[in-house]
């Protein structure tokens, strides 16, 4: 069965490259001038193929616990959570895709929305990389710069609910979506260095 847990490593990398991919164009379409109907097709059989790789992922987790007992069970477990987190990076992508599609209105924070997509997009690929690799040292210097970038969300949101002299909502969607993105990305990375109960709960005191 050491080609069918290859087969689900492999696919799960697809995943994560697909989240980068839909991601990057679906920021570029809210902050980089890319028109969103030109990347409206590419979109979203993206995030249809993220759904489809999901679906399988289960099909093969199942054959693989059946045949490899108890014993694959946490492993196992823990890609099944990691592919739920895969999968809702596409879910949130879709959601900034609908902000640009919507017209919203960023002002000045269109410039600081740039560069946390940035900072995000080199986030998801480290992600695969680390997936990949399963260093675990790397993983926890990862997970205090996922950390950073989130509280850099929360500030700017922060900074903006109570502000006057114009609609910010855009903004602060695009932050909050932005953060949850990274969210995703980091409760894949914790895998690496949290045990299975504590998957999800990395940050919690």
């Amino acid at each position: 069965m050491r080609n069918n847990f290859e087969m689900i490593q492999r696919r799960f990398g697809q995943m994560l490259e697909d989240g980068r991919h839909i991601f990057d164009a679906a920021a570029n379409a809210l902050v980089g001038g890319t028109a969103p109907e030109a990347i409206r097709d590419d979109l979203f059989a993206t995030d249809k193929r993220i759904n489809e790789t999901e679906q399988e992922l289960r099909r093969l987790i199942v054959v693989h616990s059946t045949v490899r007992g108890t014993r694959s069970f946490p492993s196992m477990l823990v890609m099944m959570s990691l592919a739920k987190d895969a999968e809702r990076i596409g879910d949130y992508a879709k959601n900034i895709f609908d902000l640009s599609v919507s017209g919203a209105e960023l002002g000045d924070e269109k410039l600081g929305l740039t560069g946390m997509k940035d900072r995000i997009s080199r986030l998801l690929v480290k992600a695969r990389n680390l997936h990949e690799t399963a260093d675990s040292s790397q993983a926890r210097g990862y997970l205090i710069d996922a950390d950073a970038l989130e509280d850099d969300c929360d500030e700017a949101v922060d900074r903006l609910l109570p502000a006057e002299g114009r609609n910010w909502a855009g903004a602060v969607l695009g932050y909050r979506y932005f953060k949850r993105v990274v969210s995703h990305a980091a409760n894949i990375v914790t895998a690496l260095v949290v045990p299975l109960d504590k998957l999800d709960f990395f940050d919690e005191d």
